[in-house]
């Protein structure tokens, strides 16, 4: 048996996406089933809509920054009760079997890796469908618990954005006497800044110009550079511990790991479109490393969560309707949204 929710899909990589009708699974035992209230807009959703990254099965679903309510558990379920405020992210499954799984590191999974919340194969062999739509079913081990301080508006971007940002910066230590620098102040590297700042770093943006200069020092930043001024480079040539890319831009590395000192990690978290051109010179000379960082486990994105919500810590959003979301995705790809977009879902519900 199965539930018809309402929803938005993508008919193809070149149709707007429109309404349509899903079909989500009945609640079994350790399911829980969530009103989804609202859905952020992560420009992985059009990179996936759009084809650009790889087959997609459509009529698609996107959606991986879900928060809601939680309607119904399974009679198995220990962790959550109706009425609970939830969130899924980026996947909704994984074999929970290999070694990066019982880590607590699924995002990773090996075995044969995680299942996305949308274009994925559930193990029901259903293609996964995500959070433009009114309610979903999920796995309790794969929810996360919203604390009361956040809303649920704001806490659906985290879900990706948020996560993204965050592990890194823990993985690579950022806090007290730490120099950090973002690459980029948009969806991901507004939160970036927020986070490394909240983890007691000091925070460099850069960006291409100084257009959004005001913004980057009002979340935190201490300094802000533009990019697009080759005298950037000389001036802060060595600064930096550990620099966060959070554009999928192609960059000329040798002047971007030049700002890392001894020991210095610049972690790619975009995909640029052309593999990237690394001098053996600008990583021996400086020991430096060039890594790379994908979401977190779910028990990392709890301990974000519970992160933000201590620290005050939420996005900078832009709600939206449904009826909206293919102007919002053109807006996206144009960078002209502060920073954000979520949908509200009510009318899908």
């Amino acid at each position: 048996m199965t539930t018809a929710v309402s929803a938005y899909a993508a008919p193809s990589a070149t149709e707007p996406l429109a309404p349509t009708t899903i079909n989500r699974r009945d609640v079994g035992p350790n399911d829980v089933a969530i009103d989804i209230h609202f859905a952020g807009i992560c420009h992985s959703d059009i990179h996936t809509v759009r084809g650009e990254w790889g087959d997609v099965e459509y009529p698609m679903v996107p959606g991986h920054e879900i928060a809601g309510i939680v309607s119904e558990v399974g009679k198995d379920v220990t962790r959550y009760k109706v009425g609970d405020r939830v969130g899924v992210g980026c996947f909704v499954d994984s074999c929970r079997e290999c070694e990066y799984c019982l880590a607590g590191e699924e995002q990773y999974c090996d075995n044969p890796g995680m299942v996305g919340t949308y274009n994925g194969v559930g193990r029901d062999g259903q293609p996964t469908q995500g959070g433009y739509s009114g309610a979903i079913v999920v796995d309790e081990n794969y929810v996360l618990s919203i604390p009361d301080a956040i809303s649920l508006e704001a806490a659906a971007p985290l879900l990706c954005a948020g996560i993204t940002t965050y592990s890194p910066l823990r993985h690579w230590g950022a806090g007290e006497g730490t120099k950090v620098a973002v690459i980029g102040l948009g969806g991901l590297g507004h939160l970036a800044v927020k986070l490394a700042v909240a983890l007691g770093a000091e925070v460099t943006v850069l960006s291409q110009t100084l257009k959004k200069m005001e913004d980057g020092l009002r979340l935190g930043a201490t300094e802000y550079y533009a990019t697009g001024d080759s005298d950037t480079f000389k001036k802060l040539s060595g600064k930096f511990d550990l620099i966060l890319n959070t554009v999928s831009a192609n960059l000329d590395m040798a002047d971007y790991l030049g700002l890392l000192t001894l020991d210095g990690t610049l972690v790619e978290l975009g995909m640029p479109e052309f593999p990237m051109a690394v001098p053996a010179s600008a990583l021996i000379f400086g020991r430096r490393r060039i890594a790379g960082s994908l979401i977190g486990g779910i028990a990392e994105t709890q301990e974000m969560l519970d992160f933000c919500a201590e620290h005050d810590v939420t996005p900078e959003i832009e709600v939206i309707e449904p009826t909206y979301i293919n102007e919002a995705y053109e807006r996206t790809v144009a960078s002209d949204v502060r920073y954000r977009f979520v949908i509200d879902t009510e009318s899908l519900r």
